[in-house]
């Protein structure tokens, strides 16, 4: 496959940005090689600067839950623009999108728009630092919730494929704020609040991980974290970023039935515009500026392009909750299919899936924790990756990402997915022979 204008381009970014890209993860650095630049893309479908079309497993990271290049939203938004796509003040759209948000998930009653997860995860914290009057905060080993000082402390996704899973430039009197309890060990959990009691402001989580690779809670994990934060007094924060609207109208508050006090959002809430929000009780919230003391502001927070296509989106899946079955289907079709490769070529993989998110990890073990993460052959991830890419499949650039699926990926292109699969796990044969 000829990717020679990728190269030229990569190279020629590094001169003007940092490590050539704007995020990371996009170096290719956990799997090696020249990143892809793409030029286009419609439905599951990418299409590099080469010409190189690719079936598409990354959708932007979670947010083209419809595939690209959605017409319904090229529609609204193109409609939008003609009208400015920014003001700077207050519209209509703000609050539409705040009320379809409270209007499907249940136990929230308002709704703080923002710019990005990062901005939202941070915002979340730093109310639950007000209405507490606490400091310190509990996070999970290999969990990413942006780039905030608080969180980079063994933080995952493009962290943990730099190798680098805390961040230079964080100082230590941040990190000591922040205690790393493990993800899917609730003992661990309370051995930390125990210890330090009346001193946490928040348990902050994925309640799916998604940054250490696809990983579900176990059975009681989040509702021991509930009961735990109701016994500690401390605010339980669900990140939700790329759970949110993803997993269930509800999100996975109502996929595992378990209600924190603050949800963040992100991705699908956007439509594939840069967005983020808060939500919580009425009473949470309202600490907020300029109603209470935490002050928060973003000269672009409620834009009127994201808030337009945002609304376009959660509207077709509060009307369709059909799509969420679909997804269901598409998922278990992938899932099974790419079970049935491994088992016959004799390859130890582990498939993790939690409805349209899902994961694959070269290992003889079940994946329930970072530590098991830790242990899978990320060497074999970045061969398949290869291979995968080679014959026209564009997985995530590295094994510690969630794979995400959309509406767009037909039984012909899952079909594809796993012959190409089947070719690829014939090299790793080679490989490894």
């Amino acid at each position: 496959m000829n990717r020679e204008t990728s190269n030229t381009y990569f190279n020629r970014a590094q001169k003007t940005i940092p490590g050539g890209v704007n995020s990371p993860v996009r170096t290719f650095a956990g799997v090696g090689g020249i990143p892809t630049f793409i030029k286009s893309a419609k439905g599951s479908i990418l299409i590099d600067v080469d010409g190189n079309s690719y079936i598409d497993y990354i959708g932007s990271w979670g947010p083209m839950i419809f595939g690209h290049a959605w017409q319904p939203v090229v529609e609204a938004v193109s409609k939008q623009l003609e009208k400015s796509s920014s003001f700077g003040l207050a519209t209509e759209k703000e609050i539409q999108l705040a009320e379809l948000i409270v209007s499907m998930v249940p136990g929230i009653e308002k709704v703080r728009l923002v710019n990005s997860g990062t901005e939202a995860c941070m915002t979340a914290v730093r109310i639950a630092r007000s209405v507490t009057g606490r400091e310190k905060i509990i996070k999970f080993n290999g969990c990413y919730h942006g780039h905030a000082d608080a969180f980079l402390v063994h933080a995952g996704s493009g962290a943990l494929t730099l190798g680098k899973p805390s961040s230079s430039g964080v100082s230590a009197e941040v990190a000591r704020n922040t205690l790393v309890a493990e993800y899917n060990d609730l003992a661990s959990v309370e051995n930390i609040l125990a210890e330090k009691e009346n001193s946490f402001a928040a348990i902050i989580v994925e309640p799916v991980a998604g940054n250490m690779g696809c990983i579900a809670p176990e059975k009681g994990f989040l509702e021991g974290l509930r009961k735990l934060a109701n016994r500690y007094g401390t605010l339980l924060i669900f990140d939700e970023v790329m759970t949110g609207f993803r997993l269930a109208a509800g999100g996975a508050q109502e996929v595992f039935d378990v209600h924190a006090d603050l949800i963040t959002y992100g991705k699908i809430i956007g439509g594939g515009f840069p967005v983020g929000a808060i939500a919580g009780s009425g009473f949470l919230l309202d600490f907020l500026a300029p109603a209470g003391p935490v002050y928060q502001a973003g000269t672009l927070s409620g834009n009127p392009i994201a808030t337009t296509a945002g609304l376009t989106v959660l509207s077709e899946l509060r009307d369709k909750p059909e799509f969420y079955e679909t997804l269901e289907n598409i998922g278990d079709k992938l899932e099974t299919g790419l079970s049935t490769v491994f088992q016959k070529n004799d390859i130890a993989a582990q498939i993790n899936r939690v409805g349209s998110m899902i994961s694959v990890f070269y290992s003889d073990e079940k994946i329930k924790t970072f530590s098991d993460v830790k242990k899978a052959d990320m060497n074999l991830f970045s061969i398949f990756f290869h291979q995968m890419l080679e014959n026209g499949i564009h997985l995530p650039p590295s094994g510690f990402e969630s794979w995400f699926l959309a509406t767009t990926l037909t039984e012909s292109l899952i079909d594809q997915t796993l012959e190409a699969a089947e070719k690829s796990i014939q090299q790793i044969k080679i490989e490894i022979a």
